[in-house]
């Protein structure tokens, strides 16, 4: 009798592809959230359709929680912070810098809405050491409402009491921005309003 041979079984993800997948899974079930993942691939969050992104130097960032207080979601990223808003909320920041004045201002502060996609930090508790670099969430979306129940908005896009509107979310982040650009431009022995090297501002200038 010839020997029976078992069956194949259906392939599973081992070792970081299933860290992965579980990752995946707590985002669909536990907040509604879409992710994009593939075998050997990091997750991802799409932008635009639960929330947006406003995303900052990180020194700039900690400086918003200090002078805000609660926001929405926040995630960390090496050196970039991550503040959550609602989806719509990225068409609404260049004409909204523009009425606060700070349209023609060179910021290090980018909106990102639909199209977009962001890495997916692990949630808290997960089993998973995050490795260097990785996202991780400082400000953690909670379950239920799909996890954007308090989301910074724009007036008619749908905020909530229990975070800041968005205007002065936005507000706050440039005047960081711009503060921390200044701040790392004098480090640099930059003059702040030529931008030239200071020890080539104090030499003379020769004119023929």
């Amino acid at each position: 009798m010839a020997p029976s041979v078992p069956r194949p079984r259906p392939s599973q993800p081992c070792g970081d592809d299933a860290q992965r997948a579980l990752l995946a899974l707590w985002y669909e079930e536990e907040l509604g959230w879409a992710t994009v993942h593939a075998p050997g691939e990091p997750v991802l969050l799409p932008t635009g359709r639960h929330f947006d992104v406003l995303e900052l130097p990180a020194e700039a960032g900690y400086a918003v929680l200090r002078r805000i207080g609660p926001t929405g979601p926040v995630a960390l990223l090496g050196r970039r912070m991550r503040l959550l808003v609602a989806a719509g909320s990225a068409d609404e920041v260049p004409s909204l810098l523009d009425w606060l004045e700070w349209g023609s201002v060179a910021l290090d502060l980018r909106a990102t809405g639909t199209g977009g996609l962001i890495a997916a930090p692990a949630p808290p508790g997960f089993d998973a050491p995050a490795a260097d670099g990785a996202a991780v969430w400082l400000r953690p979306p909670m379950p239920g409402c799909g996890g954007t129940r308090a989301l910074p908005a724009f007036a008619g896009i749908g905020g909530s009491g229990d975070a800041p509107d968005l205007v002065r979310l936005l507000a706050a982040a440039a005047t960081e921005c711009h503060r921390t650009r200044l701040i790392n431009a004098n480090d640099k022995d930059l003059d702040l309003n030529t931008g030239l090297p200071k020890m080539r501002q104090a030499q003379p200038l020769a004119f023929s």
